[in-house]
């Protein structure tokens, strides 16, 4: 059985630093395709930031330059250091794992980020 725990998150001032964890088990962040999504309040759900199992990876403009996203093997977590945190980056931050060439696709629960002073 999957599952995906996110962490790291919190309360944070503008232009502030987080680190958002997703550790895995019962499969392998290496073998599979990764992201992270967040959920602002009364707004949709939006892709933040993917790695593919062959280690390419993709940012939503917004956060580029700011997040960078990637796995260690050996713990079989992904990281999302976060830096210079806005105001508009609070939501809840969301782990996903999806099988290539697949519609398997796993959640966690979430992690909330809240940048505010």
């Amino acid at each position: 059985q999957v599952q995906l725990v996110e962490s790291g998150g919190g309360l944070v001032q503008p232009g502030g630093s987080l680190r958002l964890s997703c550790a895995a088990s019962g499969s392998s962040v290496s073998s599979n395709n990764m992201g992270w999504y967040r959920q602002a309040p009364g707004k949709e759900r939006e892709l933040v930031a993917s790695i593919t199992s062959g280690g390419a990876t993709s940012y939503v403009d917004s956060v580029k330059g700011r997040f960078t996203i990637s796995g260690d093997n050996v713990k079989n977590t992904v990281y999302l250091p976060m830096n210079s945190l806005k105001p508009e980056d609070t939501a809840v931050y969301y782990c996903k794992m999806r099988r290539p060439f697949s519609a398997v696709e796993y959640w966690g629960k979430g992690t909330l980020v809240t940048v505010s002073s």
